[in-house]
């Protein structure tokens, strides 16, 4: 009865930490993504800001409004202060606090504190047009509190099963994040990869980067002349860069790998699957991505990734009990 009850917690507590790193992930990724695009509108048209409006909503798996307008007061309030949204800062932020107070006894003190007090700065914050002339420093908040927590994680928590499980979800939401927020912006590219981009276009592909914390690293690699080529291969396919889709995938199989060690469960599926994206990612030219479609290529990352994500909750999280105790 002990080993039965001991099987089960060990099963609540990894889907606990998975998930409630997932969605601290989404909510610094939305609240990045925001503030990029509120910097960009200093400098652009209302029909260009219109356009990326579109696009942010499909990035983030947000509804459309039910009028079907857009502006940036509907959208802001969508994306960040709307709880009937799942996937909104405020919404993220309460479900990575609620999953992280069901496992307290596996995290630290200051783990518990800082997200506490993420949460309860998000929840004190209302919706009003003066709110949203200052909402720059909300989104900084929202950075710097996920941030933060990823650093006292590190600092605080034993790197043993429970720590990989955190950055296995960290890096699952940010692959698929990352993807799909590629995807919408290769989807209507109207020109050449290769060509060098000016103007408007190149406050896009800014706001892209930034999206990503990329545009210093970028410009340290590439120059500051954007090509969306150069911007595919870096944010794709680089190895050393934190929110590159292969620095990620490389991260999940590691933690995979940590994980298959740490238990006594068979955990061949995810790990091959893990294995296999970062292979492709590794062996991947960037010519032979964008001339088969580099959005072709993004959706079967995300493909695989959803598919190796279906693996790790069937064997680490959903797994049955009575199978558990007799491997």
């Amino acid at each position: 009865m002990n080993d039965r009850r001991e099987t089960t917690m060990l099963s609540r507590v990894a889907d606990s930490l998975y998930w409630m790193s997932r969605y601290l992930e989404r909510a610094e990724h939305t609240a990045r993504l925001i503030d990029a695009d509120f910097e960009l509108r200093l400098d652009q048209s209302p029909e260009a800001a219109s356009g990326r409006w579109g696009r942010l909503l499909e990035a983030l798996h947000a509804p459309l409004p039910e009028d079907g307008k857009i502006d940036a007061t509907t959208l802001t309030h969508i994306l960040t202060l709307d709880k009937t949204n799942s996937s909104s800062i405020i919404s993220c932020v309460a479900a990575a606090r609620e999953n992280l107070r069901q496992v307290r006894e596996q995290c630290s003190s200051a783990m518990w504190e800082q997200l506490n007090r993420l949460y309860l700065q998000v929840n004190s914050t209302t919706s009003n047009e003066a709110w949203l002339l200052h909402s720059y420093v909300f989104f900084r908040a929202v950075r710097e509190g996920a941030h933060l927590f990823q650093g006292v994680t590190d600092s605080t928590m034993s790197h043993g099963e429970g720590w990989q499980y955190i950055q296995l979800g960290r890096y699952v939401e940010r692959t698929d994040a990352v993807a799909k927020l590629i995807g919408a912006y290769f989807s209507r590219l109207p020109y050449s990869s290769d060509q060098a981009v000016e103007s408007e276009e190149y406050l896009e592909w800014i706001g892209l980067l930034k999206s990503c914390a990329a545009f210093e690293a970028y410009c340290k690699k590439y120059t500051a002349e954007l090509r969306p080529l150069r911007v595919a291969e870096f944010l794709l396919l680089n190895p050393e860069f934190p929110h590159s889709v292969r620095f990620s995938v490389d991260k999940i199989h590691g933690a995979l790998r940590a994980i298959a060690e740490l238990t006594e469960r068979k955990a061949e599926q995810p790990v091959r699957l893990a294995g296999r994206l970062r292979a492709t990612l590794s062996f991947s030219q960037i010519d032979e991505v964008m001339a088969a479609g580099a959005n072709e290529y993004v959706e079967s990352v995300r493909q695989q990734c959803a598919q190796a994500h279906t693996a790790i909750h069937q064997i680490y999280f959903d797994y049955a009990v009575e199978s558990a105790l007799v491997s």
